[in-house]
């Protein structure tokens, strides 16, 4: 279960920390809700105590494996050659998975495929959330601003 101050990320949505947890009454029901807010949007969400697992929410990676993510994006190379479809669709699951590793992979295959031939819109937009996904993590977990956690990833390119 988690608390307030805890560090945690929302697949599609990016990492933040869990301002307070209060009982709210809506439409008869009291339940405990959470209120996360996640810097990279400006948002500030609040869920049920109870779905955050249902809905993705986990714990932010710690910094030993943040590192490890963004070290091996710097040497790692895509795998496969998938037409556009199935390559957009297995992306996508891999962003929508929530995990820090699986952002990274996206990020750095988008960006690989993007030095061949310019990406359509529907690939840009999706570099984008999984750039700014990444980018919401590691800013976090490295207590960085947003700017400097891009610019770890840099590097690569």
């Amino acid at each position: 279960m988690f608390n307030i101050g805890d560090k945690v990320f929302y697949p599609m949505h990016g990492a933040g920390v869990i301002q307070t947890i209060e009982m709210k009454e809506i439409q008869g029901h009291t339940k405990e809700y959470c209120v996360i807010s996640i810097p990279i949007t400006q948002l500030n969400i609040m869920l049920p105590r109870a779905n955050l697992a249902k809905v993705g929410i986990r714990a932010v990676v710690d910094l030993q494996t943040a590192r490890g993510i963004v070290e091996n994006f710097h040497h790692e190379q895509p795998k496969g050659d998938l037409p556009w479809k199935e390559r957009y669709k297995q992306n996508m699951e891999l962003l929508k998975s929530g995990e820090m590793q699986n952002s990274a992979q996206v990020v750095q295959e988008l960006l690989y495929r993007q030095r061949e031939k310019p990406l359509n819109s529907t690939e840009k937009q999706l570099l984008s959330d999984a750039h700014k996904a990444l980018i919401s993590e590691i800013s976090i977990i490295e207590d960085i601003t947003e700017e400097q956690a891009d610019d770890l990833l840099k590097v690569a390119q």
